[in-house]
């Protein structure tokens, strides 16, 4: 877990100003590979100071992704960032108190997380990362079928295989499920990241080098291709992000307010908060913390509407015009940003 998230924050550093260069959709706003990047670094960084690394529980394979993904989710940006980070936070949860991957474990996690990660958008669309997990997701669900749950080393392989195999192919498909896609002649950039975290897993689970060649062919992602999203009409709409407890009815009410104010509505139960009221009848009405995110043409309306439901932490606002930190992935040093084909 640890190499594998370690590499896949390296890997989409060195491959930030592609994705960046082919993000259209939903918002032509050029950050898609940045907002992965430090989404992807909070998760590696978290695990520096967890106590999953020295101790018994750094043989939990659960344990370990799932603190990671709870900084990644705390931390996450943008659309993208915050589906890898319900990704990461999902697939932790059929590995708990488990020692190692395996095909059987693997075809779960997928199977949760494609789940988690479409359930948490409002209106979630085919053609884009959630299309690329859902593939991935029931590859492995394949080949564990075929192999009759085996757990071995060898079915673990034969379906990291197949699910960066089922990946890639959902990634070229992206191209004609979008009509901006379509339109603009590229995949999806959210879709490519999601491969190259999946051809991190494999990479790291099997000691193999990353399949670079996989890239190749892909439409718009050569380095000498174009900024795609430079010559789009710049959105004059802005993206509220926060993390807040709710209960479960405001959670609902908050959803379907967003969903009217704005749209890429995404959010993420993160786990239950301390805080919980105990009413006349000794029934306790727990508050579940959520990551939110939305993109509004008016920032207050939204924000108003998310201070009357309760406090939120890490309340951001971010002109989609303009990419959050654009120089942010130099900031790891001249070796996480080489060129997008060295690793």
């Amino acid at each position: 877990m640890r190499r594998w998230l370690g590499k896949t924050e390296v890997v989409l550093g060195n491959h930030s100003d592609r994705l960046n260069a082919i993000n259209i959709f939903p918002v032509a706003d050029g950050d898609t590979g940045t907002n992965l990047y430090l989404t992807a670094r909070a998760a590696f960084g978290a695990l520096d100071d967890s106590p999953a690394g020295n101790t018994e529980a750094g043989a939990d394979v659960g344990a370990v992704l799932a603190h990671a993904g709870q900084a990644a989710i705390e931390q996450a940006r943008g659309n993208s960032g915050t589906l890898l980070a319900v990704f990461l936070c999902a697939a932790a949860e059929p590995l708990a108190g488990k020692t190692r991957l395996s095909a059987p474990l693997l075809a779960a996690a997928l199977h949760r997380a494609q789940i988690r990660a479409w359930s948490a958008l409002s209106e979630p669309v085919s053609g884009t990362m959630l299309s690329v997990l859902e593939a991935a997701a029931h590859a492995a669900q394949a080949v564990d079928a075929t192999q009759n749950g085996d757990d071995s080393n060898h079915a673990l392989g034969l379906a990291l295989d197949a699910v960066v195999e089922a990946a890639f192919q959902a990634v070229v498909r992206t191209e004609d499920q979008l009509a901006p896609l379509h339109d603009a002649h590229v995949v999806d950039a959210g879709g490519v990241g999601m491969l190259l975290v999946l051809d991190c897993l494999r990479s790291a689970v099997l000691g193999e080098e990353l399949q670079d060649e996989l890239l190749d062919g892909l439409h718009g992602y050569q380095l000498q291709d174009p900024h795609i999203h430079q010559h789009m009409p710049a959105d004059d709409g802005v993206e509220v992000m926060c993390t807040i407890d709710l209960l479960p009815l405001d959670a609902a009410i908050l959803r379907q307010r967003l969903d009217e104010m704005g749209d890429s509505v995404i959010m993420s139960q993160v786990g239950s908060s301390a805080n919980h009221h105990q009413d006349d009848d000794s029934a306790a009405e727990v508050r579940y913390r959520w990551r939110v995110h939305v993109h509004v043409p008016d920032p207050e309306p939204a924000v108003a509407l998310i201070r009357s439901l309760g406090e939120p932490t890490d309340l951001a606002v971010s002109q989609l015009a303009v990419p959050r930190e654009p120089a942010a992935v130099q900031d790891a040093g001249p070796a996480a940003h080489p060129s997008p084909h060295e690793h």
